[in-house]
């Protein structure tokens, strides 16, 4: 059975053709980032016109790479939320269109849950009961996932997400734009001399960053960051010791999580499950196997979306042409 993904949530136009919710067929992906580097961070307008701009091309890319016509497909998966509200709705709208045109059943999915399912893509497939940690620029939240639309949260952000805390600790240490890679590239050239707090908000499983952001942006000024004469040993360091913190808290708190409930695996998805410390840390300290996406499907894709879309579809998840963006769509 062959799903047509569309992701257009943020800032990357994405389409892909998966094959039983497991065999990416195609994964085309337009990135805006060099477009929204120059203000240093996502312009929510400048987003939505650019997805108007690469959606056909992209979706055409990504037919012809998987060497399928709309025949040959079982239904269409679009992200409806969360996202950007000018975002989604160019590729809800694309959806609902082709849906129509092509007689194809359509399945909204939040693009939260569709993270997990980047999981699927690889050589091992998930065994339930699992711990899930995503962890990506708009959201952090740990779940435990007991089955196929089985998922229940245990706990989340109660301020920025760690991906934001990345971007904005990126920025005051004027790494650049997106913060993630830009501080992962600074901590290889530093040493974590500094010792940052780590907000472990005990009896929970829920996070915050706040605190350690702030703390980053006091020692940058202390040292007088970032520094025009050009040394950046002292942002190096920095970037190396808040990157640390950031994995600690992570990790410690999902495998407190996967012993308590005694999970089979540990699961990471999202964008930072992209950040080499984190899945190093996660990897090393977990008693249990931990599973983490190729780097092409940690990031925002349309195969994720395909695959969460290929289970849903065989659960008997339909939804008519009022599906709609849902900017604010939680984790069921």
């Amino acid at each position: 059975m062959k799903i047509l993904g569309i992701e257009s949530s943020c800032d990357e136009t994405a389409a892909a053709v998966v094959q039983d919710g497991t065999k990416p067929l195609s994964n085309v992906i337009a990135s805006q980032v060099e477009i929204h580097s120059r203000y240093g961070g996502i312009v929510p307008e400048v987003a939505s016109r650019q997805h108007m701009l690469s959606a056909i091309p992209i979706l055409e890319r990504t037919m012809q790479e998987a060497g399928v016509c709309p025949a040959d497909l079982a239904a269409i998966a679009v992200t409806h939320g969360p996202g950007l509200a000018g975002s989604l709705l160019v590729g809800v709208n694309l959806a609902k269109a082709l849906a129509f045109s092509w007689d194809l059943p359509l399945v909204g999915i939040n693009h939260i849950e569709a993270h997990i399912y980047a999981n699927w893509l690889g050589e091992r497939v998930p065994e339930f009961p699992v711990v899930v940690l995503i962890v990506s620029g708009g959201h952090t939240d740990l779940v435990l996932m007991e089955g196929h639309k089985q998922i229940t949260r245990l706990g989340s952000t109660r301020d920025d997400a760690a991906g934001e805390a990345f971007d904005k600790v990126a920025r005051v240490l004027g790494l650049g734009y997106p913060g993630g890679p830009a501080i992962e590239r600074a901590s290889r050239e530093g040493t974590p001399r500094f010792k940052l707090p780590r907000a472990w908000l005990r009896g929970t499983y829920d996070f915050s960053f706040s605190g350690l952001k702030t703390a980053v942006v006091r020692l940058a000024q202390d040292l007088g960051l970032p520094d025009a004469s050009g040394s950046d040993s002292a942002a190096a360091d920095i970037a190396a010791s808040f990157q640390e913190s950031v994995a600690d808290i992570l990790a410690t708190k999902a495998i407190q999580a996967a012993r308590e409930y005694e999970a089979r695996q540990l699961l990471l998805a999202g964008g930072v499950a992209a950040n080499s410390t984190l899945r190093e840390t996660i990897t090393r300290r977990s008693p249990v196997p931990v599973l983490i996406p190729d780097l092409a499907f940690c990031t925002d894709n349309a195969a994720m979306i395909a695959s969460c879309g290929y289970f849903h579809l065989l659960a008997g998840t339909r939804h008519g042409f009022e599906l709609d963006a849902v900017p604010g769509l939680r984790l069921a």
